[in-house]
């Protein structure tokens, strides 16, 4: 994929206020897969109990707190700070991208400026989290997908048995109509004139249409086996010599 760029320079920031912190290990690991955190701060106002659970997690994963108090009810101060220190950060010319922890579609405008600036932004949090910012983004991953194991259950496809990785939480969506009409849309974008498309090319054209598409969602580890479930499409894996090395291509039946 696109962003799997191990030297991208990264901004975290979280929003404790609309994100669990049950899964900040998880979260963190897949962060490390699209760069290096150089900035790692969690915003909220730690006077209030509801944020109490975050504190023991801190320390263990090296994010700074940054103390927010709300100074009018009603108004989210945490918005404000992360804003501010996200332009700040911007205009240090000591990153390459951001990741935005939160739920909140109040970031939306943020992401779209940090982009309109030419940085990567990588967004996390609940299913929950509006479209608007979703779609602000240049990825989107769900922190429910994020806690799993690499067991392999066995699949039918096509009428053999095959295998894919299980999920401990469940597939938060299903294969349904409109995910087929997205894949098959992408390969005719991109087939040669005998109807193949690279595998890595598919990946990166669904990412640009839908910030949030990740084979996790739909229960499997890779997309490649998520392609395979799916008896709409033909799939050629061939050696290039090198290393047991093979690219794949895809096409519609």
């Amino acid at each position: 994929m696109q962003l799997t760029t191990k030297d991208l320079r990264l901004a975290v920031l979280i929003d404790a206020d609309n994100v669990p912190y049950a899964n900040v290990r998880e979260m963190l690991e897949e962060i490390a897969k699209y760069g290096t955190p150089t900035f790692k701060r969690i915003y909220a106002d730690w006077t209030k109990p509801t944020v109490s659970g975050w504190k023991t997690v801190l320390l263990e994963n090296a994010i700074t707190p940054v103390q927010q108090y709300s100074y009018t009810s009603g108004k989210n101060a945490t918005d404000s700070a992360m804003i501010i220190d996200a332009m700040d950060i911007l205009y240090s010319n000591k990153v390459d991208g951001f990741c935005i922890v939160s739920s909140d579609s109040d970031f939306t405008r943020l992401a779209t400026r940090l982009r309109e600036a030419g940085m990567r932004v990588i967004g996390i949090g609940e299913k929950k989290t509006p479209g608007s910012f979703i779609a602000a983004c240049e990825k989107f991953i769900y922190i429910e997908i994020l806690k799993h194991q690499e067991t392999e259950l066995p699949v039918k496809t096509n009428g053999k048995v095959a295998k894919k990785e299980a999920s401990l939480a469940p597939a938060l969506n299903k294969i349904d109509k409109r995910l087929i009409r997205l894949i098959k849309d992408s390969i005719n974008d991109l087939a040669d004139e005998n109807g193949w498309a690279f595998l890595g090319e598919l990946g990166n054209l669904l990412l640009k249409k839908q910030p949030d598409f990740d084979a996790r969602n739909y229960g499997f580890s890779k997309m490649l086996p998520l392609i395979k479930s799916i008896d709409k499409f033909v799939v050629d894996e061939r050696d290039t010599g090198k290393n047991n090395i093979k690219l794949v291509f895809i096409k519609i039946k």
